[in-house]
C-alpha cells in the first residue's frame, strides 16, 4: 500500500488537559522544564534589561517569552508540532522551540496494533529496517543506547529513554540529556479503517548539532529525511506481512 503523509491527527473523545490561567493553549510543558525556563528567562531579562541596549532589549524579550513559557506551561511551537514534555500520554519529546528538522510519516499494514507494538517496542529490532542504525540496546525497561552509521565507516552514538507509552497504540521517546544528538519521536498505532490492518504513524524531530557530529546526524537521513523515514516504513511493512526485509530497496545513508 502507498504511505501517505499525516499532517494532523486528533484522537475523537480525548480529554483535554487542564490550562492555565495565563495561557490560551493546553499544558504541554514539563515541571522541571517550567522551573528551568522561569529562571533562565529571568536571569536573561534581568541582564538584558540592565544592558540598555538594543541587544539587551532583545535579550529580555527572549527571557520574558521564557517566563511566560514557565510560568503558563504552554509552549505554542510544542502545540504546533503535537509534542509535550509533561508526562501526559501524547505525542513525544521535546527539542528546543524553533530548532530541528520534523518528519510524519503514515503507512498502513496488515497486521494488528499489538502485534505491530509488541515488535517496536522490542527497540533491539529497529536496526532491522532502520538501515542508518547499527544497534539499540535496552538499559532496563524505559532506557536505551543507539548506535547509528555514520560517515566513514564511524558510528554516533547516545542514550534515549521512553517517556510515554500507552500499550498497543503509542510509544514516545527522546534522548537523554548530554547525549550528542537531541532527538524525539513518537509512533502511533491506530486501527485502520474497515478492518485494512494497521495506520502506523512515525513523528520524528531531531537536532543535529554543529561540527563533525552534526555533519554525521545529517547524513544519516540523506538529502530527504521523509524518503528515508518512508523507506523504513516500507521495510517494517514488510518484515511484519512476510516475515522478511527488501532487499532492494533504498541503501543505508551513511554507508
Amino acid at each position: 500500500m502507498e504511505s501517505t503523509l499525516a499532517t494532523t491527527h486528533t484522537r475523537p473523545g480525548a480529554e483535554q488537559t487542564p490550562v492555565s490561567l495565563f495561557s490560551n493553549g493546553e499544558i504541554n510543558v514539563g515541571q522541571v522544564e517550567r522551573l528551568a525556563s522561569v529562571v533562565a528567562g529571568a536571569a536573561l531579562a534581568v541582564y538584558g534589561l540592565d544592558r540598555r541596549t538594543l541587544g539587551g532589549a532583545a535579550l529580555a524579550l527572549v527571557g520574558g517569552s521564557l517566563i511566560y513559557r514557565g510560568t503558563t506551561g504552554h509552549c505554542p511551537v510544542y502545540g504546533a508540532l503535537g509534542l509535550r514534555t509533561n508526562g501526559e500520554p501524547h505525542g513525544a519529546a521535546a527539542i528546543p522551540a524553533g530548532h530541528g528538522v520534523k518528519v510524519d510519516k503514515t503507512f498502513t499494514i496488515n497486521r494488528s496494533p499489538d502485534e505491530l507494538y509488541r515488535f517496536w517496542r522490542q527497540l533491539e529490532n529497529l536496526p532491522r529496517f532502520m538501515n542508518h542504525l547499527e544497534s539499540v540496546q535496552t538499559q532496563g525497561d524505559k532506557r536505551s543506547h543507539w548506535v547509528a552509521k555514520a560517515p566513514l565507516e564511524t558510528t554516533v552514538e547516545w542514550d534515549a529513554e521512553i517517556i510515554t507509552e500507552r500499550e498497543g497504540s503509542l510509544i514516545g521517546w527522546r534522548s537523554l540529556e548530554g547525549s550528542e544528538v537531541d532527538t524525539a519521536g513518537s509512533v502511533h498505532f491506530t486501527p485502520a479503517p474497515a478492518g485494512r490492518g494497521t495506520e502506523v504513524r512515525v513523528v520524528l524531530k531531531y537536532d543535529p548539532p554543529a561540527g563533525k557530529v552534526g555533519a554525521a546526524v545529517a547524513r544519516m537521513f540523506g538529502a530527504a529525511p521523509e524518503q528515508e523515514i518512508e523507506e523504513d516504513l516500507r521495510r517494517f511493512k514488510q518484515i511484519m506481512e512476510a516475515g522478511e526485509a527488501p532487499t532492494t530497496l533504498g541503501q543505508p545513508a551513511c554507508a
